[in-house]
């Protein structure tokens, strides 16, 4: 067992968007140094725009900080995501259309290769522990929290921080601290069977 690797929002150099429209800081794709089937992301939204298209690929999208943002899927009325709200899960093809409630927002983004396995995003609990059977996981916050591992020693996790495991299946994640509800996520991969995380 291997205490997870730290990313840290504040260490990744922004990369601006074709559009305009905003900035993203990739923190984490696995496999590292080839195509990703697996990838996680910060991004600054500062104006209205659609999202880029991604073809083959699902994602998961959940507004970190700032009013929220209105998006409009294909065939689908409008919907209002906030700090509070579950993470929205839709195909990439979809790419919606984005609107900013009152201002600029930061969003977390998780987007995988559908082919490739299945990936969830949640809000995170203090309780019960989270486990999964999934070897690839993560945790997100925005805020300061400790990670305790299988009773290991408390894993200190600063705001704005990913804490990524890649070996991680069924053992037991627990959180302690921060506010309630947490401003913390849980992410996860679980590939298909032609591959699996190392």
């Amino acid at each position: 067992m291997s205490r997870p690797l730290l990313f840290s929002l504040a260490a990744v150099a922004p990369q601006p968007w074709r559009n305009g429209g905003g900035t993203t800081r990739e923190l984490y794709a696995w496999p590292m140094g080839s195509p990703w089937r697996w990838r996680v992301s910060v991004a600054d939204i500062t104006q209205d725009g659609a999202f880029s298209a991604f073809d083959g690929i699902d994602r998961s999208f959940a507004v970190l900080q700032g009013a929220g943002v209105r998006l409009t899927l294909p065939g689908a009325a409008e919907l209002d995501l906030h700090t509070d709200s579950a993470p929205l899960t839709f195909a990439g093809e979809d790419a919606p259309g984005c609107r900013l409630i009152d201002g600029a927002t930061r969003d977390l983004n998780l987007m995988w290769q559908r082919d490739a396995g299945r990936a969830t995003l949640q809000r995170a609990e203090a309780r019960p522990a989270w486990v999964s059977a999934a070897p690839l996981r993560a945790l997100f916050t925005a805020e300061p929290l400790s990670l305790r591992i299988d009773g290991q020693a408390p894993q200190q996790v600063a705001a704005w921080t990913l804490a990524v495991s890649p070996q991680a299946a069924h053992e037991r994640w627990q959180l302690q601290g921060g506010g309630a509800p947490l401003q913390a996520w849980w992410l996860e991969f679980l590939p298909a069977a032609s591959g699996s995380p190392a």
